[in-house]
């Protein structure tokens, strides 16, 4: 593509790279200029303009957009692909669902030509029917074909929807004493239907060690979760604490304890006869955005969790302070 000043005489199929105010209207830029502008400029006695003439391999920015976001979301990849328009393409959810992102796809689209970039949201972020995950922008007016080759082979299949595979939810709470758990079962709710899950059970027992065992074998013998949540009533401290102990004397077993987000450091996560089992934080009673947020969403959508890659959650992991914790991050 060439680029700069061209002589009114020369611009004729060019783009108009500035617009132009003229006193009967405005040439906008990005038009590609056809015999009526030419005429309309010379009338007002333009002599030249800055513009991008397109040579031969070069591929229309639009064009180039369109290519390569069909390339990152092919079909049935759960994201709607919107209309081109300035060189830029959006993805949009085409329901809820976790955003699988390809980050190393992702990375080597935009190392292959600076005019070719590719915006997305965070791996894993929950989007809504209709959110943005990501956006194609050309930034010149063409790139090479060329070019546009390779980032559609670099890219290809990097942009994904993951949409709701779990969405039958067991809520086990526990509780000490004649207390409760409070507003837990209400956030999450919300949290579920927000992924369009609902709970299809729940249960409150005492909160020992045989209780929760006997309240979980019973999930596990309805056969009619997909999932299990256990809110207890006292804080989780310990991989033998009660409500892992309760999971093991069920028959089920410990992938993880702990996690590196705070809030949500004393999350479990573990599987009784195939199906999830998340032992909640406190902060899980909040709506607040937690640790346990970032699991559950991932299994609900039927995305694999596993320990190593809880593990790596910390970056990006120091989550908003919220009111109720009791020992405050920044002490006065």
């Amino acid at each position: 593509m060439k680029f700069g000043p061209v002589p009114l005489d020369q611009a004729l199929g060019a783009i108009l790279a500035h617009s132009l105010d003229l006193p009967e209207g405005r040439l906008r830029k990005g038009m590609k200029i056809d015999a009526e502008a030419v005429e309309k400029m010379r009338y007002f006695g333009v002599s030249e303009v800055v513009a991008a003439q397109l040579e031969e391999g070069d591929v229309h920015e639009d064009a180039a957009a369109l290519e390569l976001a069909q390339a990152l979301a092919p079909e049935g990849s759960g994201l709607k692909i919107g209309r081109p328009g300035t060189g830029r393409v959006n993805l949009f959810a085409e329901a809820p669902g976790v955003a699988r992102i390809d980050a190393a796809k992702v990375q080597a689209v935009n190392a292959i030509h600076p005019m070719i970039t590719l915006a997305t949201v965070p791996e894993w972020q929950r989007m809504a029917r209709g959110g943005m995950v990501a956006t194609v922008k050309i930034i010149s007016y063409a790139v090479p074909g060329q070019a546009l080759s390779a980032a559609r082979g670099a890219g290809r299949g990097a942009l994904a929807l993951c949409g709701l595979a779990r969405p039958r939810v067991t809520l086990i709470q526990s509780f000490v004493g004649e207390q409760m758990a409070g507003n837990g079962p209400r956030a999450i709710s919300e949290r579920l239907e927000r992924l369009g899950a609902g709970l299809v059970a729940e249960s409150n027992v005492s909160h020992d060690e045989e209780s929760l065992s006997l309240a979980l074998a019973a999930a596990r013998d309805a056969a009619a979760s997909d999932l299990i949540l256990l809110l207890t009533g006292s804080a989780t401290s310990d991989p033998d604490d009660v409500g892992p102990a309760a999971l093991r004397h069920a028959g089920g077993q410990m992938i993880r304890f702990g996690m590196p987000v705070d809030p949500g450091n004393l999350l479990f996560l573990g599987d009784l006869a195939g199906c999830p089992v998340i032992g909640l934080p406190g902060c899980a009673r909040s709506p607040a955005l937690n640790g346990a947020d970032w699991v559950l969403e991932r299994l609900l959508c039927g995305v694999e969790v596993t320990s190593a890659q809880i593990a790596a959650m910390g970056v990006g992991g120091l989550l908003k302070e919220i009111p109720t914790r009791p020992q405050p991050r920044d002490p006065k």
